[in-house]
């Protein structure tokens, strides 16, 4: 008898396990991005969406919209020390990332509401600060959404485009 329950165990547990490594993993997993600039730990809060054969810019994610910045709960910036975006205080907290794209220039927010679901209840009168930059486009394709914390600046790349914002 007990050698019965132990073979039912094993067995329980063999399938178990393999129906929880069948499970399909995260199209959009979470990431984070963490750096120094000028003394300031950033960290960069995101879903990682990939490319995979879409058209992005324009079409997944609309020209002159809000944008979450990444996929599932919106993105979030948080800074230790107050920073200088662009010519621009920011001051030291958490705040919601949200670019709107189009084809010449992209509108970079940081929102005062950290804790939102994509952009759907994105309030504009929580803005902190908006800055105006103009995205570069590569040669190269990056297929997953990474976060880039530089030196003197930071870099959204995903597909063609890197968008990037000068921090001091």
């Amino acid at each position: 008898m007990k050698i019965l329950k132990i073979s039912l165990l094993l067995l329980f547990s063999f399938f178990a396990i393999s129906f929880a490594n069948a499970q399909e993993k995260p199209k959009s997993p979470p990431e984070k991005a963490t750096g120094m600039i000028n003394g300031a730990t950033i960290q960069i809060n995101y879903g990682s969406p990939s490319v995979r054969g879409r058209k992005i810019w324009g079409e997944l994610v609309p020209f002159n919209e809000v944008w979450r910045a990444g996929a599932n709960e919106a993105t979030t910036f948080e800074t230790d020390k107050d920073l200088t975006i662009e010519g621009s205080k920011l001051p030291a907290g958490k705040y919601s990332f949200f670019v709107i794209p189009n084809q010449n220039e992209c509108v970079i927010i940081f929102n005062k509401e950290p804790k939102q679901w994509g952009a759907y209840k994105y309030n504009a009168k929580e803005d902190q600060l908006r800055v105006t930059v103009k995205q570069t486009e590569s040669e190269s394709s990056t297929e997953k959404l990474v976060y880039k914390i530089n030196a003197s600046d930071v870099v959204l790349s995903w597909d063609k485009w890197n968008i990037g914002f000068k921090v001091k």
